[in-house]
């Protein structure tokens, strides 16, 4: 009869709140919110995306990373 106390809000979209359709490689200070200081992508987990804005979430900081507007690693 242990009860889980870690309960808290649930974690919304961002994105879904913002009802934006396409993510976009070149908004950097958008995508630099969702990578961690290290350089890796937050997972959905924390970062509280649902599932599809993550799938889109990954390929732009992808992109992003390709052209060099985000860095793959901390320096």
């Amino acid at each position: 009869m242990r009860r889980d106390k870690r309960r808290g809000r649930k974690k919304v979209c961002s994105f879904c709140v913002d009802k934006v359709e396409t993510i976009d490689y070149k908004s950097v200070d958008k995508l630099r919110k969702y990578v961690t200081d290290r350089g890796k992508i937050m997972p959905r987990r924390i970062s509280g995306t649902c599932a599809p804005h993550q799938r889109q979430l990954t390929a732009a900081i992808k992109r992003a990373r390709i052209i060099a507007l985000l860095p793959f690693t901390a320096e």
